[in-house]
């Protein structure tokens, strides 16, 4: 299985339909669930709203499950590099998981818990458009992983 865990919801239906759109590729190939976590509202005290983002997706996570941070600080892969790194933790993990922070990013506690971090560009998205590239990215690895033609 495939968890995606965001912090915050989408809130732009345009947006959503794309995510929606996604979901149901993916669907063909894989269980896929999207949970979404109470974003912090933003205070002076930033460290204490990570915190709290932060305990929210860890509750959300099992002990087995291989943790995937999307992050400006993680290594960049492409797409190619993607699908094999999936093909290889299938095999391995029954759940791989893949977390979104919210605003501010992400907590100590939740950096230490994952596996790896991963960046999808040098540029800063929304997280919600980061939601959308994410799960393009994990369709086009099922594209390519299945020897089927996909856009380029």
């Amino acid at each position: 299985m495939i968890k995606l865990l965001c912090v915050g919801k989408v809130k732009d239906k345009n947006l959503s339909a794309l995510i929606n759109d996604y979901v149901k590729r993916i669907s063909r190939y894989h269980k896929l669930e999207i949970i979404e976590v109470k974003d912090e509202p933003i205070r002076d005290n930033e460290k204490a709203v990570l915190d709290i983002e932060a305990k929210r997706v860890l509750n959300c996570i099992a002990s087995d499950e291989y943790v995937i941070l999307m992050d400006l600080h993680g290594k960049s892969i492409d797409s190619l590099g993607f699908a094999e790194k999936m093909d290889k933790l299938f095999i391995q993990y029954p759940k791989i998981t893949f977390v979104i922070g919210g605003s501010l990013g992400l907590g100590e506690e939740l950096i230490d818990r994952a596996n790896e971090k991963l960046r999808l560009s040098d540029l800063t998205f929304l997280h919600q458009m980061t939601r959308l590239i994410l799960l393009e990215q994990i369709y086009r690895s099922f594209k390519i992983l299945n020897h089927e033609t996909y856009h380029k």
